[in-house]
């Protein structure tokens, strides 16, 4: 935005009001008048053209040494009287429509989960790992690695995550977003979380920016030192490397989102504690140093919430 735009919109109503919206604008000189727009018109619907595209009739009355406009008049004054409109037997193309938003302000709220597969030990086959994520948190509340892809492993995989956070007990409900893989949206899985209370959400089609976290969680799994990206030779192997990761990521990776404290510990609240506890250290080394502090110290503060995919200018 410019910094006039600014000063326009910022001025008190009736001290320089902003008028161009209400002001009368001149007509263009160049202007079609009504009898031109009315030989467009004709000319569009006659039986020879009624079919044809306006770049069409502009090219075939070129070719006769005429001219009556440009295919962009051309298709102006259709709109303008409702005769511009798909045809053909094809869908016509629609606008994407904006993603579903969620906002969790406490964990266990919102979770996100998704299918990686994880190299075998030859070209061409995989192991499938199943992860969910607190999106509040960045926790990994649930991971397994299985042989296939399927509803009735997701639904093991989500039940045992359910029982793991104890939210039996729990008297808010818990959104679970994912893709539109096979597995989530097999019936089995559906069952089951209607059977445990969870709300399933799903991303646009082909849309993987919609699923943010989980894909931003795999890319830190496949990037992270020590990844067999030559394939993982037996199931066993994988899933001891995923049960190391998990334990890393969790207890001991500080997440820059959150003032570098562990998921574990945002997860478990004592986050708010430890920030304070930094913060009083850098106090103390402000008075003991004030010469080396120009300005204040840095925020230590966490987000109140999360949102995924939150709303913008863009997909309102």
């Amino acid at each position: 935005m410019s910094v006039r735009r600014y000063q326009r919109w910022s001025t008190p109503q009736g001290v320089c009001a902003d008028a161009r919206p209400d002001a009368e604008r001149p007509v263009p000189h160049n202007k079609l008048s009504e009898l031109e727009r009315a030989v467009i018109v004709d000319l569009c619907n006659q039986p020879h053209y009624r079919s044809r595209p306006p770049a069409y009739i502009v090219a075939d009355h070129a070719d006769q040494g005429r001219y009556v406009a440009s295919e962009s008049t051309f298709y102006r004054v259709l709109r303008d009287i409702d005769q511009n409109h798909h045809r053909g037997r094809h869908k016509a193309p629609e606008g994407k429509r904006p993603p579903t938003t969620h906002v969790a302000d406490a964990p266990n709220r919102l979770w996100s989960w998704d299918v990686s597969w994880l190299p075998g030990p030859a070209c061409g086959t995989w192991w499938y790992l199943y992860l969910i994520v607190d999106v509040f948190s960045r926790k990994i509340v649930g991971q397994e690695v299985y042989a296939a892809e399927n509803g009735e492993l997701a639904s093991e995989l989500i039940e045992k995550a359910h029982w793991r956070e104890h939210l039996a007990a729990k008297d808010k409900p818990l959104i679970l977003h994912s893709d539109n893989g096979s597995p989530m949206k097999a019936a089995t899985f559906l069952q089951k979380l209607y059977d445990l209370g969870i709300t399933p959400s799903r991303s646009r089609p082909r849309v993987s920016n919609d699923n943010a976290y989980s894909e931003a969680l795999f890319r830190t799994l496949k990037y992270r030192p020590g990844f067999p990206s030559k394939g993982f030779v037996t199931l066993e192997q994988a899933r001891e490397w995923m049960l190391s990761f998990v334990h890393w990521y969790n207890a001991e990776h500080r997440h820059s989102a959150f003032s570098y404290v562990t998921p574990n510990q945002r997860h478990s609240g004592e986050a708010t504690q430890i920030l304070a506890n930094r913060r009083a250290t850098y106090e103390r080394a402000r008075a003991t140093h004030p010469e080396r502090w120009p300005g204040a110290i840095r925020d230590f503060g966490l987000p109140a919430f999360v949102a995924l995919n939150p709303e913008t200018a863009a997909n309102c």
